[in-house]
């Protein structure tokens, strides 16, 4: 998968083509929220958040994009909005913890994933 190597715009054409392709798909939480980890590993935070939120509004339980929200609004220094998404990863993964990051979102570059540890650690997941 292109967003795990740290290909956001291939990753996102992608997403963008299989959203075209089936709109009403019953997966399309994980595809906004594969569209949030594109726009994150491209280092654009707040597309990324937005991405995240359509995600959210789509299944508001939604782990993944719960988790890349709470760490894209803490990259960008929304930190009251890093905090209400880390509200929903606690109640859907109430025993993440930093050492666990790489399990959930297992990126192959290590630049991506220094970032995402270092904003979910700013939004308030625990060592």
């Amino acid at each position: 998968m292109d967003v795990l190597l740290g290909k956001g715009d291939e990753a996102i054409k992608g997403f963008t083509h299989a959203m075209r392709l089936s709109p009403l798909d019953a997966q399309m939480a994980v595809m906004l929220a594969g569209m949030a980890c594109a726009h994150f590993v491209a280092g654009r935070y707040d597309e990324a958040s937005t991405w995240a939120g359509k995600a959210l509004a789509e299944q508001p339980n939604h782990g993944p994009a719960a988790r890349i929200a709470a760490a894209c609004h803490a990259v960008a220094g929304h930190l009251e909005k890093a905090a209400k998404a880390m509200t929903v990863v606690r109640e859907v993964d109430p025993e993440l913890r930093i050492c666990d990051v790489r399990d959930r979102f297992p990126f192959r570059r290590p630049e991506d994933q220094a970032r995402l540890v270092e904003g979910l650690r700013r939004a308030g997941v625990p060592e």
